[in-house]
């Protein structure tokens, strides 16, 4: 029979001692977190959908390796918390050890350079020419052609370096023009005869 009080208790009764909740959620994230480092380097933005697919049913794998046979509210939040603590001791220390961070983030990819791709770096990095080609006409490159320099953060977003000719005016630009333009009329103006 179903009390109130049994409710409670299954709440906050945990099936596994603390310390195994622990343990278990720092093996499962150092594993994921190395798996994700061999695996690849793109942003959750540039996922298509079979990576999608992949990162929904990772979370349930493992979540299921985090908490076990355990449900109750104390182990869920042991987890969060450890999962969290984890996080950000491993993020200050990379962060602290530069060696460490290369290792960890990686270096910055040259993907095109003055119009060419490097289709061996697009191949290690797990990236579609097509994918390639979207970044580069988001960042205004209408043409392979009009790139200088693409690259490969270690953050996993493409920036890009477009070449002089394919760059838009910039205000500087437009006030050069603007003043040249005053300047032809003024000129006009006065070899013109007055009426």
């Amino acid at each position: 029979m179903f009390t109130i009080a049994s409710s409670f208790d299954s709440l906050f009764t945990m099936p596994m001692p603390i310390g195994e909740k622990v343990i278990r959620t720092i093996a499962v994230y150092l594993i994921v977190v190395v798996l994700l480092r061999i695996m690849g380097r793109r942003t959750v933005a540039q996922l298509n959908a079979f990576d999608l697919v992949v990162l929904l049913l990772l979370s349930n794998v493992v979540q299921n390796a985090i908490i076990g046979p355990d449900n109750s509210l104390v182990g869920g939040a042991i987890g969060v918390v450890t999962l969290l603590l984890l996080n950000a001791a491993v993020v200050w220390v990379v962060r602290k050890n530069p060696w460490l961070d290369k290792v960890m983030e990686g270096d910055t990819v040259v993907l095109v350079h003055d119009g060419k791709v490097d289709h061996h770096a697009l191949q290690h990095l797990g990236i579609r020419e097509g994918d390639l080609k979207a970044a580069l006409l988001n960042q205004g490159a209408e043409d392979m052609h009009d790139v200088h320099e693409a690259e490969m953060y270690p953050s996993g977003s493409i920036v890009v370096e477009l070449t002089e000719q394919a760059r838009d005016a910039s205000k500087m630009d437009l006030a050069r023009v603007e003043r040249k333009i005053d300047e032809l009329t003024a000129a006009v103006a006065r070899l013109s005869p007055t009426s």
